[in-house]
């Protein structure tokens, strides 16, 4: 019998909600051919909130110092330690900050194959398939890979429900590697966002403008559009890295994961990064004068109208009613 073995991402004393996501397509996975599903659960503390972990036969934990806060060369190597001991035919990641960092060495240190940026997983005749984005989302690929091999999941692909099943797994500890006695880096702070700025994920609604609004003197335009909608203004990392936008402001993965009721997006390509934050959303918008753009993909409804034409028509209807 196989094993599909999940690796669970946690902030502070939070699991995350993409570690329920994997276990969604863990259970998925595994339930046709009669596989187990193991989450490893590494913190400094796992008692704190191993409990909330039911979707899996068995939780492993891995309790040591310098696994909280998240440190990648410490996580790397409880998770090299603890493939090489449970020998799982699949592991799952999430295509995250700390996916990112975890998948690609544990397929060099393990020789496994690595599927990343999937979608969809499916299982068959020994065979990993996943369908993959490429070119920041551009296109989908399909790819295949051998087992035992290593799954990288975007976020959203994967609904948190069948994730959250109510169960009682075996609850295993397991010994800490040596290797995180002879660590060769650490962490020296945590820098938090400044109390008192805006917070987009109390957000209701969130207008968001991306690269396609093209200059800053375009932001006022967008900024009109969202105080008449009610709605936080927000930006993609590219508005960010200009400086057009405060850091608060901007959605997906290296700055806020949100679920609005509404998110309008503005000349937002729509990146497998941007997605993670905002694929959530209740109603997603979106305007973008490439029809191919990735964002429409996640969209329940979407236009190519040019963005300059509807903003001011737009904040013209708003005004009157």
């Amino acid at each position: 019998m196989g094993t599909i073995l999940v690796y669970v991402e946690t902030r502070g004393a939070t699991v995350l909600p993409i570690s329920f996501e994997l276990l969604a397509a863990a259970r998925s996975l595994a339930a046709p051919v009669g596989w187990t599903v193991e989450a490893l659960l590494a913190a400094a503390d796992p008692s704190g909130f191993g409990a909330e972990i039911t979707g899996a036969d068995r939780v492993l934990t891995v309790a040591h110092p310098s696994l909280s806060p998240f440190l990648p060369e410490a996580h790397a190597a409880v998770l090299a330690a603890v493939i090489e001991a449970r020998q799982p035919d699949l592991v799952l990641c999430g295509y995250t900050t700390a996916g990112l960092d975890l998948a690609p060495a544990m397929a060099v240190r393990t020789g496994r194959a690595l599927a990343a940026y999937c979608r969809t997983l499916t299982l068959e005749n020994g065979r990993l398939t996943a369908a993959a984005q490429v070119y920041g989302g551009k296109l989908a690929a399909e790819v295949e890979a051998p087992l035992p091999a290593i799954a990288c999941v975007v976020p959203g692909a994967f609904g948190e429900e069948a994730g959250r099943a109510a169960g009682t797994p075996e609850r295993m500890t397991l010994p800490p590697p040596d290797a995180l006695g002879a660590l060769r880096t650490r962490v020296v702070d945590e820098v938090q966002p400044a109390a008192g700025g805006v917070d987009l994920t109390q957000a209701e609604r969130i207008l968001c403008v991306g690269r396609g609004i093209g200059e800053a003197a375009k932001i006022p335009q967008a900024a009109e559009v969202a105080a008449l909608l009610g709605a936080e203004l927000a930006g993609s990392r590219p508005i960010i890295d200009n400086g057009w936008l405060e850091k608060a402001r901007q959605v997906g993965k290296s700055g806020t994961k949100v679920r609005p009721k509404l998110y309008v997006a503005l000349g937002v390509s729509g990146a497998p990064e941007h997605l993670e934050g905002m694929a959530r959303a209740e109603l997603i918008v979106a305007v973008n004068s490439d029809a191919h753009a990735p964002i429409f993909g996640a969209a329940h409804f979407g236009t190519t109208v040019d963005l300059f034409e509807l903003l001011p028509a737009l904040a013209e209807r708003l005004r009157t009613g």
